[in-house]
């Protein structure tokens, strides 16, 4: 597992995501049925506070924040608050995907499988040594 690079939460946000964690949405929790089995070995948080906002849920691995959009997050002013926050988190390096809700009211199956390619894509081919570790192997892999 990679060293989780989500930008420090502020004391705020980690109440409220501790709150948000008791208080979830039908499509939030049969997400998290799944995504808390770690598919295909993804390791996912919910609810997880990360600078000043509370992501519905987290693959540090792949850098990758889902948002479960229902109808909150329909109109113009929300879609602003939508938009300056993915920006904030592209500013990290994080990558925002976000899912209609109906998506997982009608098909978890398909909406995991799609989430889990999204985090796939954004692996990192190896993981970095560890500081103190083995020096890498040559170009042939010998030593």
């Amino acid at each position: 597992m990679l060293r989780n690079q989500a930008p420090k939460a502020r004391t705020r946000a980690v109440t409220r995501a501790r709150s948000l964690r008791r208080q979830m949405t039908l499509p939030e929790v049969l997400l998290w049925q799944v995504l808390r089995a770690r598919p295909f070995g993804l390791k996912f948080r919910r609810q997880s506070a990360a600078g000043p906002y509370v992501l519905d849920f987290y693959c540090s691995d792949a850098r990758l924040a889902i948002e479960v959009d229902g109808e909150a997050h329909s109109g113009p002013a929300p879609a602003a608050r939508d938009a300056r926050r993915d920006a904030f988190f592209a500013a990290k390096g994080i990558h925002t995907l976000r899912v209609p809700a109906r998506d997982v009211l009608h098909d978890v199956g398909t909406t995991v499988d799609a989430i889990v390619a999204a985090c796939r894509v954004r692996l990192p081919l190896h993981h970095p040594a560890s500081p103190g570790g083995p020096p890498p192997r040559d170009e042939l892999g010998e030593d």
